[in-house]
């Protein structure tokens, strides 16, 4: 991996959010390339994988802010999630 291994745990799973913006860049990119480019997520669905893949049980905050970042995208009423392909994070 990179960086970002002291935020993750033996499992992978993110255990906390870096307050430095270039690590927290590069760990919302991690969580981003869980989702697969061009599939539609409800938000139960987008809920599920992000909790699947962090620790500390705070799925609004990392929802946020992959929509905030770019790196997930939503209709304005939240009805359906998308990860566009030219979005993509990287691939660990």
């Amino acid at each position: 991996m990179s960086g970002i291994d002291t935020f993750l745990d033996a499992k992978g799973r993110i255990v906390k959010l870096p307050s430095k913006r270039e690590a927290r860049k590069e760990v919302l990119g991690y969580l981003a390339g869980k989702f697969s480019p061009g599939r539609d997520y409800t938000e139960k669905e987008v809920n599920a994988v992000i909790d699947e893949w962090h620790t500390f049980g705070d799925y609004f905050l990392l929802r946020r802010e992959l929509i905030e970042k770019g790196l997930l995208c939503r209709t304005a009423n939240g009805s359906r999630y998308w990860k566009d392909e030219e979005t993509e994070g990287p691939a660990y």
